[in-house]
C-alpha cells in the first residue's frame, strides 16, 4: 500500500508551489506514495503556468479521502487563503506568513487523526511567519510541530546520503547553546539518534558524539563541558547498551560518519551540524551562477507523527521564475515514505514515537 503523504506548500511567495508542481509531475513519486498538497489550489495552478508543465490538472479537495492520487492530477487540500491579486513572489507579507502557518496546522491535525501517514514540509519565511502571527511563538517548523503535538523532547536530524546528524540544541544563540549542553539532554539525543537509525533499517547503529569545544576539550584545556556533561552522558548510554563513542572532535567526526565509521553524529549546536551537511548536499555551479544541487533533508525526531522537510529556504530570489531545484523535496519524500513504511511493518518504537511525553489528546489545535 502506498503511504499517504501530506505536503505543506510553504510560503506562497516562495518556491514551495513550484517545488510541488515539479515533483508531482513525476510518475515515480506516485509509484511510492499518495501525495496530497496542503495549500492553495490557485497558487499551484499559477506554478503550473510559470513552469510551463501544462499537462497537469489541479484537483481541489476538502479531505484526503477525496483525492485521485494519479500522476497528471495534483490533489490539493485547498485552504483558499491566498489572495492572488495581492501575491507578489519573493516579497515578505503577513498574508503569506499566515497562510503557511495554516498549512502546517492543518497537516498536523490530519496526521494526528491518522489521515496522513507522514508530513513533508516546504520552506516558510521566518519574517513573513512572524508577521502572520506565528513567529513570536515559533522560531520555525520544528518548534511548531513539537508544541502542537505535545512533544517535550525532540531533536532535528539532517541527512544527506549516509551522512546524518541530530542536534542537542538548534534555534538558540551560540552562547545559550553552550549552557544547554547538559548530560540529560545529550543522553536524550543519543537515544533519539539510535531510534532514528533503527527506523531507517539500521539494526545496530553506531553513534559518534561531537565535542563542544576545540579538540573535544583536550582534557579540560579548552573547556569543561566534555568532562562534566558529555562524557557522563556517553557512559550512561553505553551502560544502557547503545553503541556510542566520543566525544569526538567535531573537525573529524563528520568525515567519519560520511565514511561509514559511524551511522550518525550527535551535534551540540545548530551550525556544528548544519555546515557539514550543507557542504555535502549543496553544490554551487560557479560557471552558471546557480545551485547545481540542493540536496538533503530535515527530520523532526521525537514526534508522535512523521515530519520531514526540505533542507533549504524559500529562495525568494528565484520564486515565481520556474528555476527551483527539487532535489531536496524528492529526498524528503523518500525519507517520509521510508519512515512510514518501517513504522507500519515494525512493532519497535520509531523515532517518531520515542520520548513524546505529553499526552497529545489534551492538545487543542485551532485552525485559524
Amino acid at each position: 500500500m502506498r503511504s499517504m503523504i501530506g505536503m505543506t506548500m510553504g510560503d506562497p511567495a516562495g518556491i514551495g508551489s513550484e517545488l510541488c508542481v515539479r515533483v508531482l509531475s513525476r510518475e515515480d513519486v506516485y509509484q511510492k506514495c499518495k501525495p496530497l498538497v496542503v495549500g492553495d489550489a490557485r497558487c499551484i495552478q499559477d506554478a503550473i503556468r510559470f513552469t510551463g508543465i501544462d499537462t497537469l490538472d489541479v484537483h481541489p479537495v476538502s479531505h484526503p479521502s477525496e483525492g485521485k492520487y494519479v500522476c497528471g492530477t495534483i490533489d490539493v487540500l485547498d485552504l483558499k487563503n491566498v489572495n492572488m491579486d495581492k501575491l507578489v513572489y519573493g516579497k515578505v507579507s503577513a498574508m503569506c506568513g499566515r497562510a503557511s502557518g495554516e498549512y502546517i496546522v492543518r497537516a498536523i491535525k490530519l496526521a494526528l487523526a491518522g489521515e496522513l501517514d507522514a508530513t513533508v514540509t516546504c520552506p516558510i519565511h521566518k519574517e513573513s511567519f512572524k508577521l502572520g502571527g506565528y513567529g513570536e511563538k515559533y522560531p520555525g517548523h520544528t518548534e511548531m510541530f513539537a508544541d502542537l503535538t505535545g512533544t517535550e523532547k525532540y531533536s532535528m536530524m539532517l541527512a544527506h546520503g549516509n551522512l546524518r546528524t541530530v542536534h542537542v540544541t538548534t534555534h538558540v544563540s551560540l552562547r545559550q547553546a553552550c549552557d544547554l549542553v547538559k548530560k540529560e539532554r545529550v543522553l536524550d539525543v543519543i537515544e533519539i539518534a539510535h531510534n532514528a537509525c533503527r527506523a531507517l533499517g539500521i539494526d545496530e547503529p553506531k553513534i559518534g558524539v561531537a565535542g563542544l569545544n576545540p579538540h573535544a576539550g583536550d582534557g579540560k584545556i579548552f573547556g569543561i563541558e566534555e568532562a562534566e556533561e558529555i562524557i557522563p552522558a556517553i557512559q550512561e548510554a553505553q551502560s544502557r547498551g547503545y553503541c556510542v563513542d566520543g566525544p569526538v572532535p567535531a573537525d573529524t567526526l563528520y568525515s567519519k560518519v560520511k565514511g561509514g565509521w559511524y551511522d550518525i553524529a550527535v551535534s551540540m549546536y545548530h551550525d556544528q551540524g548544519h555546515i557539514p551537511l550543507k557542504l555535502a548536499g549543496f553544490v554551487w555551479d560557479e560557471e552558471n551562477g546557480q545551485w547545481a544541487s540542493v540536496a538533503g533533508v530535515n527530520v523532526t525526531l521525537g514526534l508522535p507523527i512523521i515530519r520531514v522537510s526540505v533542507d533549504h529556504g524559500t529562495a525568494f530570489g528565484k520564486a515565481g521564475q520556474g528555476r527551483a531545484n527539487v532535489t531536496s523535496l524528492l529526498n524528503a519524500i523518500d525519507y517520509a515514505v521510508k519512515f512510514a513504511g518501517n513504522k507500519s511493518k515494525s512493532s519497535v518504537k520509531t523515532p517518531i514515537q520515542i520520548l513524546s511525553k505529553k499526552p497529545i489528546t489534551k492538545k487543542s489545535i485551532t485552525i485559524r
